[in-house]
């Protein structure tokens, strides 16, 4: 039994979750360089468009840093998204932001910076700030994206920093001995 499943594009993003997509906006800058295109998407499969753009916002309000792409930050709404398959956080995070907007008469993401950014510290402490704040800690700062935009070369693997010049005196004039020995490569050729 064959079914004709024709599915529209419209239907398609009508029955999907949101989308949040945006533009590079510097196109000299690390990230401009590791990405294919200066344009970028990304399918949300449990939040709206809308939540997903006020918790980019929120985002940047709690980590603000002026020369950071708006691509980095939708880490955390992808983040996000993700854990919002459970219903608790799910419900933390709408009724957050109905918080956000209630606070500011209508919609939070029409209010200027400092008007956010006051609106948000009065929901400091709040189950919905601690989720989002929580999360951004680690989903903002520990990606490719975040690692090239502020120029962290990564973790060193095993052999760790020993072997990458952590030890390494040579800029000394008569550099000591270390005093447990060098290590192989270390042997001064001299």
């Amino acid at each position: 039994m064959t079914t004709n499943l024709s599915l529209s594009r419209r239907v398609f993003l009508k029955a999907s979750g949101g989308m949040l997509a945006g533009t590079l906006a510097f196109a000299s800058g690390p990230i401009a360089l590791l990405a294919p295109s200066r344009s970028w998407a990304m399918s949300l499969d449990h939040l709206s468009s809308r939540q997903g753009e006020v918790l980019l916002a929120v985002t940047r309000q709690l980590f603000p840093h002026a020369d950071l792409e708006d691509a980095v930050y939708a880490m955390v709404v992808k983040s996000l998204d993700g854990k919002a398959a459970d219903a608790g956080v799910s419900e933390q995070i709408h009724a957050g932001i109905a918080a956000l907007d209630e606070s500011a008469g209508g919609d939070w993401l029409a209010l200027e910076d400092d008007k956010r950014l006051a609106s948000l510290k009065e929901m400091s402490g709040t189950p919905f700030f601690e989720l989002v704040r929580g999360d951004a800690v680690v989903s903002l700062y520990n990606n490719p994206l975040a690692f090239a935009h502020f120029g962290y070369e990564g973790e060193k693997g095993n052999p760790g920093y020993l072997s990458q010049g952590f030890n390494d005196l040579s800029w000394l004039p008569d550099p000591p001995q270390p005093e447990a020995g060098y290590l192989p490569f270390e042997e001064p050729s001299a």
